[in-house]
């Protein structure tokens, strides 16, 4: 345990779960977790409260740790003059969300770390982000920042008070959504359409991506333009997809060794990544990329979702079955070292064919093809990226694919081996149930479109985990677990992403349970969650710690928001379980959002994949077929390697005469299985077929 001296008050954050406040409980600084203690302290010793908000992963937050939360004239500074208190914001993405707009707000911008100096009350009157040590290049340091916020404080206060004021006043309008009525609803083809637009003028046709440097991979916005090919025809949104999914995965943003994304591209090229690893990121990408496999047949596509998982189950999943959140970019304190290689390190590996092969096909430089993000120098280190696909390579070095792939594939073991030997990033090991759900989907959609039952039963496992380890007693949801407390009222991310991965599990398993399961915590999201006056759902129950607003989130950035995958997830449950309510709380929900939709179509692309399924066509498929036998799971075969975006399916085990999914979607009741056959229901925008027994007839009434 630390020893602390007088000069060195109690530093609370060693009895905390979160690896980020952990990897702060040795600071000089008297860190406080967020709670009433620390407030209790700040209001009766008059200070101002420091807030650093940030997570484990976070390269720029070790930077500003170690040099200035590790420095011990720093810290007396700060205990003189703050109360402070370390937040992790993957544990805490309410107070997160708050204190983000308030630093947007104030500064027009906003990142991580994160920087808010605020008043007892919880009232922030000065934000920033990361803050060096001394004052350089015109960005104040943190020696210069605390005596001005200490002369503020007692010379200037009621101007602090003010400012607060203000700021929550601001705050709170953030908060309010304009009101549209359904005679006012704009027309969903006029708004994807919008969509698509805004895409196509900030696409990078050179590069694929949206916008300049630093490129985010925002799979969602990948996985609308499918679905907008899908309803359009239109060639180019289809090519802007591949594109960048070629692109990516070239880049040095994919790690080719031991498979996975990092979390971004500091380059337009997705050349030089932030090597962070992130869970969501390996879900949301392996989903867009399983779709562009159904919708080209491309094995490329299925090639890298197979590596992401292979990835996420090694390295990313705890023995009891839960995923973990994320890899940090730095090892041995430098961002990068456990991924790049020196040309040196590649001829004494090999033999001198080989090395010569590997230096050329990965674009390996004598002096490096890797640059000091702060020097802009090169290393002498090189990221290993590919120029062009392994079949055109192997056309120009005159091989077979086949015979390229497997050389590669044991170029790839030896420098996976070599590079195990190394040290690691640090693993941020909570278990986070959002995050879990995100991923549960994508490895339950693997399994159904790559036909791999281990898919499915990682999935299972990880569900499991979350009905054993992050249920309350009152059987709603929690949002962290870790070191085996589970803790964090859930948020409605928590909510809407297990629901997703619980459809998909059903649409992958049929085991009823999940489908229950999915409608129940659907049930308890709505009493919890929704917006009784303006529709919508509210990111915190109301039994939720009262913070300074109660906000709704919509903006669908690096992750989605929890109100895009309601949306999908109310017109999905109320298609499988013909529940005509669901699909008008998913109209209520946007409504309450159209007019601020409308002004930015792209941003919400999450949404845009319910309001395509709101438009249709959809299709509700029930197979009705022996669960025993060989032909229903031919026909669902059928249906999972064909894009479909727009359909639900319902199995309806026929050697059962009552079978439970008839208490959940009691419409199917009359289906049979014709001549003992697997029989296919289709119904198309609400108007029935008859049944079909024979794949191809299916697939045509489909389509």
């Amino acid at each position: 345990m630390t020893q602390h001296t007088a000069t060195a008050p109690l530093n609370r954050l060693q009895y905390e779960k979160s690896p980020y406040l952990l990897q702060h409980a040795e600071n000089p600084v008297a860190w406080h977790p967020w709670g009433p203690e620390a407030f209790e302290k700040a209001r009766a010793e008059n200070k101002p409260i420091f807030l650093s908000i940030g997570y484990s992963t976070c390269h720029w937050c070790h930077v500003m740790a170690h040099e200035s939360f590790e420095d011990p004239q720093i810290a007396e500074l700060m205990n003189a003059v703050f109360v402070s208190i370390k937040v992790d914001r993957e544990e805490r993405p309410d107070l997160d969300n708050i204190y983000m707009t308030v630093c947007q707000l104030l500064t027009g911008s906003g990142g991580w770390p994160l920087t808010i100096i605020m008043t007892p009350d919880k009232r922030p009157f000065y934000a920033g982000t990361y803050f060096p040590k001394t004052s350089r290049f015109g960005r104040i340091g943190m020696a210069d920042l605390i005596p001005q916020i200490q002369q503020i404080w007692t010379t200037e206060h009621e101007k602090a008070l003010r400012t607060a004021d203000q700021v929550v006043d601001a705050l709170e309008k953030q908060t309010v959504f304009p009101a549209s009525t359904r005679q006012e609803t704009p027309a969903i083809e006029g708004i994807l359409h919008d969509a698509y637009t805004q895409l196509v003028r900030r696409f990078d046709a050179r590069h694929g991506g949206f916008g300049a440097a630093p490129k985010f991979p925002t799979p969602h916005n990948l996985s609308f333009l499918l679905r907008y090919w899908k309803r359009n025809n239109d060639e180019t949104a289809l090519s802007m997809v591949e594109r960048t999914l070629q692109a990516m995965q070239l880049g040095g943003m994919y790690d080719h060794i031991g498979f996975g994304f990092h979390r971004y591209s500091t380059d337009e090229r997705w050349l030089l990544p932030h090597f962070e690893k992130m869970l969501y990121d390996q879900a949301l990408l392996s989903m867009t990329y399983l779709e562009a496999y159904q919708a080209t047949g491309k094995e490329t596509y299925a090639r890298v979702a197979r590596e992401i998982f292979t990835y996420v189950l090694r390295d990313m999943t705890s023995p009891e079955g839960g995923f973990y959140s994320a890899e940090d970019a730095d090892s041995e304190g430098v961002e990068g070292k456990f991924y790049v290689w020196s040309a040196r390190e590649i001829q004494e590996l090999f033999e001198e064919t080989d090395a010569d092969l590997i230096l050329k096909l990965f674009n390996f430089e004598s002096n490096g093809n890797f640059r000091d993000q702060a020097t802009g120098l090169k290393t002498g280190e090189n990221i290993v990226y590919l120029r062009q696909s392994v079949e055109k390579t192997a056309v120009v070095l005159q091989m077979s694919e086949e015979a390229l792939r497997q050389k590669l594939e044991q170029i790839r073991q030896r420098l996976f081996e070599v590079r195990e030997q190394r040290i690691h990033p640090h693993k941020d090991d909570k278990i986070l149930t959002d995050w879990n759900g995100l991923m549960i989907a994508a490895l339950a959609r693997g399994a159904q479109i790559l036909d791999e039952p281990d898919y499915a039963h990682a999935a299972q496992r990880a569900m499991q985990f979350i009905f054993d380890n992050l249920r309350r007693e009152d059987g709603g949801l929690l949002h962290r677990y870790r070191d085996s407390e589970a803790a964090i009222l859930a948020n409605v991310d928590d909510y809407a992403f297990l629901i997703w991965g619980l459809i998909e599990l059903y649409e992958t398993t049929f085991a009823t349970n999940y489908l229950k399961q999915a409608l129940a915590f659907n049930a308890e999201m709505i009493a919890h969650f929704w917006d009784a006056e303006a529709g919508g759902f509210y990111f915190t129950a109301d039994d939720a710690e009262t913070l300074l607003v109660r906000q709704k989130e919509l903006y669908d950035g690096a992750i989605p928001s929890g109100n895009s995958v309601a949306m999908l997830n109310l017109l999905r449950l109320g298609r499988l379980t013909a529940q005509p309510e669901l699909e008008e709380r998913a109209q209520q929900l946007f409504q309450a959002f159209a007019a601020s939709v409308t002004q930015s179509a792209s941003n919400h692309a999450q949404l845009m994949h319910a309001l395509d399924f709101a438009a249709g066509p959809t299709q509700e498929i029930v197979i009705v077929g022996r669960s025993d036998a060989e032909d229903p799971r031919v026909m669902l075969q059928a249906l999972r390697t064909t894009y479909t975006p727009n359909s639900v399916v319902v199995l309806r085990p026929a050697e059962e005469e009552l079978p439970e999914i008839l208490q959940l979607a009691p419409y199917i009741t009359p289906y049979v299985s014709l001549d003992g056959k697997a029989t296919a229901y289709i119904c198309r925008n609400y108007v029935c077929s008859l049944p079909a027994t024979d794949v191809n007839e299916m697939l045509t009434l489909l389509n």
